[in-house]
């Protein structure tokens, strides 16, 4: 089957007719129905699939004589609320339409190889980025995962029975036989569209973090409190986030607010609280660190200016990732068309948490010809898919033909 007839099988799966941007939260009809599209692909493939308790499953192309620890690539099938179409499924289309290719001309694997499909990478639902994959590697545990709710309150192993899945929260075995991990994902900014390359290896994932800002002042009424005698909680936020903007510009980092609740959320009340969550991110572990102290102090001082209090939480941070040198200069180098160039990415991946494991790991990426991403807008062409299908065949075969190390 060709990369464009699976594009074409899964894409309208969570696709929103008004804006165009995709709905695939971890455990909903969508990302469930997608997740019956993956396995579909594994039995037409005779792929033998393997599931965790976690949601997380694998399907492996395991040959007569194929043996040793396995090569295993895919990506995730969840989206951002309202996100683009590549962001992940062009990972997981990827690989099923590399399997093609090698299958085509004749390759015999003398590893396995296995197509992976991680669950809730992107925390829209649960607000863990990555939850899958921690989960299977042990950076997040059963107990933490189990305190998890989504926005409506549902606990997350409810999610997961109400959508047909028997939870059994840990690392479990799908790792056990994995010698090297491969992510092929489009890029998320415009790197390769300034080096004129169709595809790249990464090098690093930015340290990044998420963290939960509360305010808190006093409710009261719009028209009759004058401004003066108020103690009002959205303006400390405004204030900080403006703080954070421009922090973030001064040192090259990135801050962002992108989700905020208001209590009591009324057109013409002062708020009595307002939580705020932000994501920031920076090239190193000390400069994030650096971001954040600075961005909480002026918080802080703001809130004493307005008579307010601010409380904030990391709910979940990234140490930087450093993909494998060795590993990503023989994926980059000895092509027909020249070197890929190795680049670096501030965006988190199911690659980071898995390199972070142990597991030798590397990453493809596919050039978006607008860098945007996170948002219907997100683009690859069909020509560079192409390329990068047959990056991703020509790694596998590197990886698990005969004599492969890793």
């Amino acid at each position: 089957m060709t990369f464009e007839q699976l594009w074409r099988d899964l894409d309208p799966i969570g696709r929103s007719a008004s804006s165009g941007g995709y709905f695939r939260q971890p455990f909903g009809s969508a990302e469930r129905e997608c997740h019956a599209w993956f396995l579909e692909q594994c039995a037409t493939r005779g792929l033998e699939v393997e599931s965790d308790g976690n949601g997380n499953t694998i399907g492996w192309w395991r040959a007569a004589s194929a043996g040793g620890p396995g090569v295993l690539t895919g990506s995730h099938l969840d989206s951002v609320l309202d996100g683009g179409a590549y962001d992940g499924p062009l990972g997981v289309v990827s690989s099923f339409a590399a399997i093609d290719h090698l299958r085509d001309r004749g390759f015999v694997p003398a590893r396995p190889i296995g197509i992976g499909a991680f669950v809730e990478e992107e925390g829209s639902r649960f607000g863990l980025a990555c939850l899958g994959s921690r989960l299977m590697t042990g950076a997040t545990t059963p107990e933490q995962a189990r305190e998890l709710r989504d926005r409506a309150g549902v606990p997350l192993l409810d999610a997961m029975s109400a959508a047909g899945l028997e939870p059994e929260l840990g690392t479990g075995h799908l790792l056990e036989n994995v010698g090297v991990f491969v992510e092929l994902h489009v890029e998320q900014g415009r790197d390769l569209v300034d080096r004129g390359a169709a595809v790249g290896v990464a090098s690093e994932i930015w340290p990044h973090g998420r963290y939960r800002f509360d305010f808190t002042g006093e409710a009261n009424h719009a028209g009759t409190t004058r401004m003066e005698d108020r103690h009002d909680p959205m303006l400390t936020y405004a204030m900080t986030a403006l703080a954070a903007n421009k922090q973030a510009r001064l040192s090259g980092e990135r801050a962002t607010f992108g989700r905020i609740e208001a209590v009591p959320n009324g057109t013409n009340a002062v708020p009595s609280r307002v939580t705020a969550w932000l994501d920031a991110r920076c090239a190193t572990d000390d400069s994030l660190a650096a971001l954040m102290a600075e961005i909480e102090r002026m918080g802080h001082d703001r809130a004493g200016l307005d008579g307010t209090v601010l409380a904030v939480t990391a709910e979940s941070v990234s140490g930087a990732v450093h993909f494998d040198d060795d590993l990503a200069r023989r994926l980059a180098t000895g092509h027909a068309v020249g070197d890929w160039p190795i680049i670096p990415t501030q965006a988190g991946h199911d690659a980071g948490v898995l390199s972070a494991a142990g597991i030798p790991t590397a990453m493809l990426f596919v050039r978006n010809p607008t860098g945007v991403s996170h948002s219907p807008a997100e683009f690859a062409e069909t020509a560079d898919c192409l390329v990068g299908v047959e990056a991703l065949a020509t790694t596998l075969e590197r990886l698990a033909g005969e004599g492969a190390a890793g």
